[in-house]
């Protein structure tokens, strides 16, 4: 059902501005009138979120949204929403924080008091955690690797924009108000799968009579069977009790059960009846989409999928563990039971691991399965109840658990909450001279801490103005050789590198570029149109003699501007921290030699702007290169506009060149 009369008969959706917006761009689009039929209304404003949201075309540009790269209208609807819905209450929550700790405080015999600084800290807590909370559904629900169909997706975020986290105490989930701090609620994927199995049931009789076959061959007691009239029923209540009582059906895994690690595993073949796959998640404690019976048929029709049962407390293996689905001959996705997020517990990474080596794809996660077992022997040296290590970590697992080289993978929707976990009960500050195998003298907090003897530099990226010679922070971090370089640790790393650059003629960097693009495999080179015409123009030059020069890969935030910046400003900042632009071939030249530069593999999805004077490429605008991999696997090296009025995101990230000393 691509569009179910319940969107229409719930919200009049066919009359909302929203839709009636959706038909005109249509209509200037494709010079076609949108009929005034309801059905066909609501199916254009949903194809539009589609194309918008999920973009299944890929035809849009993509920025870095929790990870993975996601279509740039996608980040315009999340600042909407954060705007009508998280920022504006800010001082609202800041109020109701503080005073939620006063009385805290009193009923302990602590007399506690907020100024306006205070307020203001709890403020940024309170809208930060929302947001993360909210970026949750975003993330999920724009995943077009997800088997919902638009309308549902639609129909469950526009309901969590009301709800708060669930209230055990009343058994709901609360209506938000104005000002509130409580969280949205968690994502429970199974229970978001059973309502739309029942939503589809109440309108459809085929959906219906199927999960009712299912029942009877399953042996589901009569009074607990699905009939039209419960279907019915249930599409007719609010979202909050819908989603209530898809959690309910979820089922628990006792501690006693997690012990347990003997079962076996059974394979689900492509093509076939989902009814057994089905019938084997309900009531088992899964959080798996794949609950839904709609979402086991679409899997199926994908490829093959294995689950690992181990034991219940008749000897039987009928707990679900581990679920690897298989996608266009390969393995798509490992997930586990350890929480909401499909995270494998840690006694099921050795039996997903070995399970996963019989598979095509394997290698795909075979860092996530090392890093994982990683995790695991961490987590044995750390008591989370009493906070207290059992035995030192070396400096090895000090850069493991804080990702200084690479972040930790794992199997679930979103970072293990064990990493986070551990964290806090670690000092970064004591912990900073181990990884960075110095003293604590050694660390710069500070700029006027920087001295001959320091190694690394932890602190905001600053200017010093008190002298004539207007020393920008890299111009000392340049001066004493400084390898570490963080705005915050561990998140806020700056990565400094050095490459050649005057080594080649500026026919021999486009001859290469060129034998590249014909090259086959890991190693061929694409180029983007606009980046041709802009080698080819005067204004791209070399060197004339070969240099060593040395680089910075920056955020546009880490240079002070947390809500984004223009071209123009952030030119302008850089230079005043002691950065300067980039000499032309930069670009072509980091591209060509990236694994040489940086001792590994661009990562899928991961790109970057190089900080240079621009060049007006082929659409007769002024461009800049980017340095790019692309989710498919594919190295480019394309361009972006970059007029000085251009506006950036936070997380953008460029390339400058360290003011080279007089």
């Amino acid at each position: 059902m691509e569009n179910p009369d319940f969107l229409k008969n719930k919200y009049n959706l066919h009359n909302a501005p929203e839709v009636e917006a959706a038909a005109k761009r249509t209509e200037k689009r494709t010079g076609e009138k949108v009929p005034q039929d309801p059905a066909e209304r609501i199916q254009n404003y949903l194809d539009r979120l589609e194309r918008l949201a999920l973009d299944p075309g890929k035809e849009q540009p993509r920025k870095i949204f929790e990870d993975e790269p996601r279509p740039r209208a996608l980040s315009l609807l999340r600042e909407m929403v954060m705007k009508k819905y998280v920022r504006p209450n800010k001082e609202k929550m800041a109020e109701g924080a503080a005073r939620a700790e006063e009385r805290a405080a009193r009923k302990l015999g602590i007399e506690a008091r907020y100024g306006e600084r205070e307020l203001e800290q709890r403020g940024e807590i309170a809208v930060e955690d929302l947001e993360k909370s909210l970026d949750n559904w975003i993330s999920y629900l724009s995943d077009a690797n997800e088997p919902y169909p638009t309308w549902f997706r639609y129909y469950a975020f526009r309901n969590i924009l009301d709800l708060g986290d669930y209230d055990k105490d009343k058994g709901e989930f609360p209506k938000r108000s104005q000002g509130t701090a409580r969280l949205f609620p968690d994502i429970d994927r199974g229970a978001l799968a059973y309502i739309q199995d029942m939503i589809e049931a109440a309108k459809d009789p085929v959906a219906l009579e199927r999960i009712r076959r299912v029942q009877e061959a399953t042996g589901t007691p009569k009074e607990q069977s699905i009939t039209k009239e419960k279907a019915e029923k249930f599409a007719k209540l609010s979202f909050a009790k819908q989603y209530t009582e898809g959690i309910r059906q979820t089922g628990e895994i006792t501690p006693q059960m997690r012990e347990e690690t003997k079962g076996k595993w059974v394979k689900y073949q492509k093509g076939t009846d989902p009814t057994a796959l089905w019938a084997s998640l309900q009531n088992k404690g899964t959080a798996w989409c794949t609950k839904g019976f709609a979402t086991a048929e679409t899997q199926l029709k994908g490829g093959d999928f294995y689950v690992y049962y181990t034991l219940d407390r008749q000897g039987k293996p009928t707990i679900p563990r581990i679920a690897i689905r298989i996608q266009e001959n390969n393995i798509f996705e490992v997930r586990g039971v350890s929480d909401n997020q499909q995270n494998l517990e840690g006694n099921m990474t050795d039996i997903a691991e070995k399970k996963m080596n019989e598979l095509p794809g394997a290698e795909k996660y075979r860092q996530a399965s090392t890093d994982m077992k990683r995790l695991t022997e961490i987590n044995k040296a750390f008591d989370s109840k009493t906070q207290i290590w059992k035995r030192k970590l070396t400096q090895d697992e000090l850069i493991f658990l804080y990702e200084i080289d690479s972040p930790i993978k794992g199997f679930g929707y979103q970072r293990d909450p064990r990493i986070e976990e551990i964290r806090k009960g670690r000092n970064p500050e004591e912990d900073a001279p181990i990884v960075f195998e110095c003293s604590t003298s050694e660390i710069a907090w500070k700029q006027g801490d920087i001295n001959e003897k320091t190694k690394a530099y932890i602190g905001k990226l600053e200017s010093d103005h008190s002298t004539s010679s207007r020393q920008g922070i890299f111009d000392l971090i340049q001066k004493y050789n400084i390898e570490h370089i963080y705005t915050s640790f561990p998140e806020g790393k700056i990565l400094k590198f050095e490459t050649d650059l005057g080594d080649k003629t500026k026919d021999e960097i486009i001859g290469e570029l060129e034998k590249r693009k014909k090259f086959e495999g890991g190693n061929k080179i694409y180029i983007s149109d606009n980046a041709e015409s802009m080698l080819k123009k005067d204004e791209f030059f070399v060197l004339g003699k070969k240099e060593r020069a040395q680089f910075i890969k920056i955020k546009v935030r880490d240079l002070g501007f947390p809500d984004g910046a223009t071209t123009e400003e952030i030119y302008k900042k850089a230079e005043d921290l002691g950065l300067e632009l980039c000499p032309p071939e930069t670009g072509p030249n980091i591209r060509l030699n990236y694994e040489k530069i940086f001792k590994k593999e661009q990562p899928r999805g991961e790109y970057f702007w190089i900080a240079m004077k621009q060049i007006a490429a082929s659409d007769g605008g002024p461009h800049v290169f980017r340095v790019r991999r692309r989710d498919d696997g594919k190295s480019w090296l394309d361009d972006y506009w970059a007029k000085p009025t251009h506006g950036w995101y936070d997380d953008n990230e460029f390339v400058f060149r360290l003011r080279k000393k007089a």
